[in-house]
């Protein structure tokens, strides 16, 4: 008997960016490992990144991300379960799309009512009472960083990147998201080069449709201690051999934490400000947002921080590594699996 075939109805483009992509890319393999087939459906712009980092992906491409579009999109194609991840729908469009089958949403708003079986919120600081009134009273809710879709390469180099934390700095990660919003990255990477020491390496990732990219595509052939990994298919490498990181709020954050990286995380959005707030107060992290008046300086203060204060990191890459161990996929498949199952040992012969 062949596996569960779940639908991916997933969201991207510049506004957005792409975390909700490489997330669901990632609970998709922990899926597929227990014999589930999976489709990815969205807007051109995620059939752009599927291309990049999983081109033997099925996918079936909407016009938009509208829900008269999402809907057009699925057609006649027949599914046992649906997961979302898209910011945009609510309880209507889940109904719609899910049409009675097993529903997986996954979320950190919590500003909607959402038509789901379990929802997904990986906040460090999410309680079940903030879903209160938004989703149906048997809902399971899978909260917090241990279920956080993390992809397993990252759990495989963290006993070795975890042996290590708190050496002197000699490498720095830069990862403030593929889509680069309002070219933050090379406003970050200009600001560095000018404070760090001469033999300190800048490894700078980015997508290959960012706006910082040109640019510091030219001063990369100048300056060797600048490195661009450009849509890159090695981020659990670059991030187990950096000493310290600066790196956006969002679902990587999860990543940095598996491995223990110590770093300065920057808020870009407002949906962002919970989780990085909850992990400045556990002290897995230095935090700095972007809109912030004096950001420059505020950034500035931070990354010294990180150079000079050997314990400091130490300490960050203990706090953020007891936060998440990487597993989360498996856990989230797991109950979803189990949903699934449970939901055809109800249905009628």
């Amino acid at each position: 008997m062949s596996g569960p075939r779940i639908l991916f109805v997933v969201d991207a483009g510049p506004r957005v960016g792409g975390g909700h992509v490489m997330r669901s890319l990632t609970l998709a393999g922990a899926l597929g490992a227990e014999g589930a087939a999976c489709t990815f459906m969205g807007p051109p712009a995620v059939s752009a990144i599927l291309d990049t980092f999983a081109p033997g992906a099925t996918r079936l491409e909407a016009a938009s991300t509208e829900p008269v579009d999402l809907v057009a999109a699925i057609g006649t194609e027949q599914f046992d379960a649906v997961v979302f991840d898209h910011y945009g729908l609510s309880e209507r469009d889940h109904r719609a799309m899910g049409q009675g089958r097993p529903v997986l949403v996954i979320d950190d708003l919590t500003d909607r009512a959402l038509g789901a079986d379990l929802v997904l919120d990986p906040g460090p600081a999410r309680r079940a009472e903030d879903y209160a009134g938004l989703v149906p009273e048997d809902a399971r809710l899978l909260l917090g960083p241990e279920f956080a879709p993390v992809r397993p390469e990252f759990a495989a180099l963290r006993q070795t990147a975890l042996a290590w934390r708190g050496e002197p700095v000699h490498r720095v990660l830069i990862s403030l998201g593929l889509t680069d919003l309002n070219g933050i990255t090379a406003k970050v990477v200009e600001r560095l080069r000018l404070r760090l020491p001469g033999d300190t390496g800048l490894d700078v990732v980015l997508g290959g449709q960012a706006p910082s990219l040109p640019g510091l595509t030219k001063i990369a052939r100048r300056d060797p201690r600048l490195a661009l990994h450009v849509d890159t298919p090695h981020m659990a490498r670059l991030t187990a051999e950096a000493d310290i990181a600066i790196g956006a709020a969002g679902s990587s954050v999860w990543e940095r934490c598996v491995l223990g990286l110590p770093s300065v995380l920057l808020v870009l959005a407002d949906n962002q400000k919970p989780a990085a707030a909850a992990l400045a107060e556990r002290d897995a992290a230095l935090v700095v947002e972007v809109g912030a008046a004096d950001f420059d300086a505020q950034l500035d203060r931070a990354v010294t921080r990180l150079l000079v204060d050997d314990p400091l990191r130490k300490k960050l890459a203990l706090r953020g590594a007891e936060i998440c161990d990487g597993r989360g996929a498996d856990r989230v498949a797991g109950a979803f699996l189990e949903r699934m199952a449970a939901g055809r040992a109800e249905s009628p012969e």
